[in-house]
């Protein structure tokens, strides 16, 4: 029996709602739900102009909330989000599994409560002639969810421009839409079977029934769809992934049209007009900002010669990195925010989203791009390659690439009394432009300029106090990155602070691996102790000696200091004595520190980091510690970045770090961390503990916590 051409939708079970009625029942719930992020969403806008508004009125602590309904929100908030972030970790031979975030568990779960019980409310499920019934239902409420699982899918989509959620942040609520319509479909076609099982019926409709083999292979395709999204097949050939991707659902979407009622098909034309709605939007940003007709003021500058706008330089740096540098870049940005990229003359057909490590300020737009495979890789060989160009052919070394964006949305930091930012290696190219913006708005703060706002413009200057920024690297050799940023960030930090006292500003390099540092430590505890009579032979003399620990002194901005030397400590670790055998199995063993470094400790009471995997150095008969405060020039040479940089090996210690901030806080803070998986997940720990420790908007005085999260895996 084909039903494809019959109406359906106006049947009634039961004196129950008609069928066609079960989808717009969905719909009224995710609309319910987006609408109240949408209203959070404009409140937060609203919150942010009028924090900042009353920071440039000089009133004191605005980002205090200080009216009842200010409060009452805040307090909302804050209980809200502690349960949100709240993850919970099975500890499992010596590795750590973690659970989704409540908050992301609660979404797709009630998505999934709603499904169902669209699916069988109303049926008794115990009737076996009701499974007809319950079939077409599913069905219908399958049907339904379509739209959502495309605007979730857009680089463009209504569901972000309204919640202020970016598109990235919303994929992983589309793929799981995306599972739990494959659920209710496989319900859909499981109770057509269980009807026709008892009388072999299901063989002889896949052989007569066209509407029902046509159902079946739109199954299979959601199947393979759902299978080839999860992470280790989308990570094995991203590229590969994607066109299969949009293969896949051009037949899944054809199927479906020709196995469902004329009445429901609504339900598919809208994921089609979302889907070219995207692209169309996609075609235009592009085409905008890579045809440098587009942008007649810097074509007459000569800043564009040629039709392409959009030219890069490429460079190496050390750890597989490559610097791609566009000067001049025809689009604006906010920090935080990340392009599509592409260079077709050096990997074809291929696009990399990366964040942008610099300001518009600047007048270039600057990415740090990580070699791991396949596009990213080609970069990096091809900078490799024109690295030792001389400098008059730079024109010559320059590709024309192609943006597409910028994509990417958070809160402003600005309107935030105390921030703290952590970065695990690359991820410093998310966070770097976030504290180089508020040191943008403090010299707004210092010279505000007067203009007439539009209603959309986010008033100048800043509401921060402190900001914290900690940067956690492999080895030295990636402090080049950004060298250069910091030691400017810190400098005009100190011109600021001459005139804004009441301003902070912490920056903390934590390397956790680095063979050359650790030799270098051994070489200045030689230089610096003085051997003695009892000094045993040579071979037991160096199993002996034990780890360095290099820790530049933090200099006063006060006026007395300014002047003086800086310093550096180093800390000498005697080792327990072990055999021979096993120093020679660790001599070219790599230095890995485990170490987590408690900063609220003095220089006597670090934690030493043991590079090597010798466990006799926890033995509680050790020889004691001894202490050099001796200036070394080779101490200087441990760190190419700004004096006042404060610079540890080991592990930074969260929970340390973001307390001391929020101690001080007068306001509501943020937190921002961006980094490996594993950096992410205990920064996000540490917040809700936190959080929940000190009882924000509970009455004790404590202030709320923002926190932002960007990760990714290496």
């Amino acid at each position: 029996m084909d039903m494809s051409g019959m109406a359906m939708g106006g049947m009634s079970m039961g004196g129950l709602p008609p069928l066609i009625d079960f989808p717009k029942m969905y719909w009224v719930v995710v609309g319910a739900a987006v609408g109240v992020a949408t209203l959070v969403n404009i409140y937060n806008n609203v919150l942010c102009r009028q924090r900042l508004s009353a920071a440039q009125s000089g009133r004191p602590r605005p980002a205090k909330p200080n009216t009842y309904f200010s409060v009452a929100f805040a307090t909302l908030y804050a209980t809200m989000r502690e349960a949100a972030n709240f993850s919970i970790r099975i500890p499992f031979k010596g590795q750590i599994f973690r659970l989704p975030t409540v908050g992301r568990s609660s979404l797709i779960i009630a998505n999934l409560v709603v499904t169902i019980t669209l699916c069988f409310y109303g049926f008794n499920l115990g009737d076996r002639w009701s499974r007809e019934d319950v079939g077409y239902r599913t069905g219908f409420v399958a049907i339904g969810q379509l739209p959502l699982i495309f605007l979730l899918a857009g680089k463009n989509n209504i569901i972000g421009g309204l919640t202020g959620v970016s598109h990235e942040r919303l994929n992983w609520l589309h793929r799981w839409c995306a599972r739990c319509l494959l659920l209710t479909v496989t319900i859909h076609m499981g109770y057509f079977f269980a009807d026709w099982a008892p009388y072999n019926y299901i063989g002889i409709q896949l052989k007569t029934n066209t509407l029902v083999w046509k159902g079946v292979v739109a199954w299979a395709m959601l199947v393979w769809i759902v299978f080839s999204s999860m992470t280790p097949i989308r990570g094995w050939c991203y590229e590969f992934f994607v066109v299969q991707h949009l293969v896949s659902f051009a037949v899944l979407i054809g199927f479906i049209y020709i196995h469902t009622p004329a009445e429901v098909h609504i339900y598919i034309w809208l994921p089609v007009g979302i889907f070219f709605f995207d692209r169309i939007i996609r075609a235009l940003r592009v085409f905008y900002a890579n045809v440098s007709l587009f942008h007649p003021k810097q074509r007459n500058a000569g800043q564009m010669s040629s039709f392409w706008a959009c030219k890069a330089d490429f460079t190496a740096l050390p750890h597989n990195t490559t610097r791609i540098v566009i000067r001049n870049p025809p689009i604006s940005w906010t920090p935080g925010q990340h392009v599509f990229l592409s260079c077709h003359s050096i990997v074809p057909l291929q696009s990399h989203p990366f964040t942008i490590a610099s300001i518009p300020q600047d007048g270039q737009m600057e990415f740090l791009v990580k070699a791991e495979s396949g596009g990213t890789k080609r970069f990096f060989r091809h900078a490799e390659k024109t690295h030792g160009l001389p400098a008059s052919s730079v024109e010559s070394r320059m590709k024309t690439v192609a943006i597409e964006g910028p994509y990417g949305c958070l809160r402003p930091l600005r309107q935030f009394d105390s921030v703290v930012l952590l970065a695990g290696s690359a991820g410093a190219t998310f966070t770097i432009p976030l504290l180089r913006d508020i040191l943008q708005g403090w010299r707004e703060n210092l010279h505000p300029i007067r203009e007439r706002s539009s209603l959309f413009s986010v008033p100048k200057g800043a509401v921060t106090r402190h900001v914290r920024f900690v940067w956690v690297v492999k080895s030295r050799g990636q402090l080049g990155w950004f060298s250069e940023h910091l030691s400017a960030v810190l400098s005009d930090f100190e011109v600021l602070q001459q005139t804004r006292r009441d301003l902070k500003l912490e920056i903390t390099v934590y390397i956790t691996c680095d063979d050359s540092l650790t030799d270098e430590r051994k070489t200045l505890v030689s230089a610096i102790t003085a051997p003695s009579m009892d000094t045993p032979p040579k071979d037991l003399q160096e199993s002996q000696r034990g780890t360095v620990e290099l820790r530049s002194r933090t200099p006063s901005l006060n006026e007395k200091e300014k002047g003086q030397d800086r310093k550096a400590q180093v800390i000498e670790v005697s080792a327990t004595s072990a055999s021979l055998k096993a120093k020679a199995g660790s001599t070219n063993r790599a230095c890995c520190c485990r170490t987590t470094v408690d900063e609220t400790s003095s220089a006597d009471g670090i934690s030493p980091c043991t590079c090597s995997q010798d466990r006799a150095s926890n033995d509680p008969n050790r020889p004691l510690s001894t202490t050099s405060s001796a200036p070394s020039s080779s101490a200087q040479k441990a760190s190419i970045l700004h004096p006042s940089i404060l610079v540890f090996s080991g592990r930074p210690s969260p929970n340390n770090i973001i307390r001391k901030s929020l101690e001080q806080a007068l306001g509501e803070s943020a937190v921002v961390v961006c980094g490996p998986q594993g950096l992410v997940a205990d920064v996000k720990q540490e917040v809700c503990s936190l959080s929940d420790e000190r009882a924000v908007h509970k009455g004790t005085g404590a202030q709320g916590i923002y926190l932002h999260t960007e990760s990714f895996g290496y």
